[in-house]
């Protein structure tokens, strides 16, 4: 377990243009640190100016995260404006609702282009960047459903168990080299209800108890300071992965009943 400060730590980040992804920009941006922010929403990403410290601390480079061209230029940007990486945090994500029957092929594959093979992408072009870079750490921002599905989310969950096992095999294999932190939150107040690719859904999916992004990002960074390799951020989510690991069949049926 490595411990490590943040003050000018070089940092690319994608999805920051809301949610987490914007909060973490300003609590990374507040702590001294160095930050190629990406997102598809320019203006989102030029409110981050308000929270830097000096005019060259921040690097927005605006587009689709699926894009190849995208990836490689987020970390040309992080060598030319800082001289490399230190984290490479992939957050950017999309989700869909409603029964898998009433679904598309053109949703799943979306949500897994974003959800999983951009992020893993990204992460191969950054490696040999990283391995160069001072206490690096990869940090794939995951959720409580890559270790427990429920309904009416299974392309979501598809991609977030893929992003979970990617991240166990990916640690093992850096040994240590580079630092892995796989990150867990349960229900987070943001717009992925709103944005989602597809609702084929009936229920109300409001929710009643949602975690602030702030507080997702704050407890991130924690994590990434702290050096550890995977943090599960709700109570209720530790609850129902440690009920998945000791009694699967009496969980299905919960999820079955509940989810």
């Amino acid at each position: 377990m490595v411990r490590r400060k943040l003050e000018q730590k070089r940092v690319v980040l994608t999805g920051a243009s809301s949610g987490i992804g914007f909060e973490l920009a300003k609590q990374l941006l507040k702590k001294g640190c160095r930050l190629v922010a990406t997102a598809r929403r320019q203006e989102r990403l030029k409110e981050l100016k308000k929270f830097t410290n000096s005019s060259d601390q921040l690097e927005i480079v605006s587009g689709d995260i699926v894009s190849a061209k995208l990836r490689q230029n987020l970390v040309d940007k992080a060598i030319t404006s800082f001289g490399g990486v230190d984290i490479l945090i992939n957050n950017a994500g999309i989700g869909g609702l409603g029964p898998f029957e009433k679904s598309t092929e053109d949703s799943m594959r979306k949500i897994m282009e974003v959800n999983f093979f951009a992020p893993v992408e990204l992460t191969r072009i950054a490696i040999p960047i990283l391995r160069k870079g001072v206490c690096p750490i990869i940090v794939n921002i995951s959720s409580v459903l890559g270790h427990r599905a429920v309904p009416e989310k299974s392309e979501y969950c598809a991609s977030k168990f893929a992003i979970h096992g990617f991240s166990d095999s990916l640690r093992a294999e850096l040994k240590g080299e580079i630092d892995l932190l796989l990150v867990s939150p349960s229900t987070t107040q943001s717009e992925f209800f709103d944005r989602a690719v597809e609702n084929n859904s009936d229920r109300d999916w409001t929710p009643q108890k949602a975690m602030p992004p702030a507080v997702v990002a704050k407890k991130s960074i924690q994590a990434i300071m702290a050096g550890k390799h995977e943090i599960v951020l709700t109570l209720g989510g530790k609850g129902l992965v440690f009920l998945d690991n000791i009694a699967p069949t009496l969980t299905n049926k919960l999820v079955q009943r509940f989810g």
